[in-house]
């Protein structure tokens, strides 16, 4: 498998999400999330930095794997400030 990264365009529906890859510059493929995205509910959007594994025999065809953190945006859930809410 060739692994490299890129960026989500858009969603093409049915769980496919077309990419363009950072490596072959302005390559772009079809690619599905990976069984444990799916099994974790990781919720992939347009714009998200990810890592794909293609395949050398087709690659216009791919598998995504990770979703990188995006370490400016604030976390949902937890505790509220000011203590807690009944």
């Amino acid at each position: 498998m060739i692994e490299t990264s890129g960026v989500i365009e858009r969603e093409q529906g049915n769980g496919f999400y077309r990419v363009t890859l950072d490596k072959p510059e302005g390559h772009q493929c079809l690619c599905r999330a990976a069984g444990k995205l799916t099994k974790f509910r990781i919720k992939l959007l347009a714009g998200d930095k990810v890592t794909v594994e293609i395949s050398p025999y087709d690659l216009t065809r791919g598998r995504i794997t990770y979703r990188e953190r995006n370490m400016g945006a604030p976390r949902s859930g937890g505790h509220r400030p000011g203590g807690r809410r009944r």
